[in-house]
């Protein structure tokens, strides 16, 4: 995937748990954990915008685009 989730880095930054960040988006631990690893194939932009009002960040802080070749690397 192109496409890469940092929530784990804006986690980080925060000083924030999985656990506090899915009560404060209101979404499973299992989904935060799902984007948290690179498995997740969509993120709803509702989903994306409590994401980024909880860890108090912009949307390029929690995805970012690498492309497909820099991967293989």
């Amino acid at each position: 995937m192109a496409i890469i989730v940092n929530v784990d880095v804006m986690l980080a930054k925060r000083k924030m748990s999985v656990t506090e960040l899915s009560e404060k988006v209101g979404i499973t631990m299992a989904n935060i954990s799902i984007l948290k690893n690179g498995k997740a194939k969509a993120i709803k932009f509702s989903t994306l915008e409590k994401i980024c009002e909880a860890l108090s960040c912009q949307p390029g802080d929690v995805l970012e685009y690498v492309p497909f070749e820099d991967l293989k690397e």
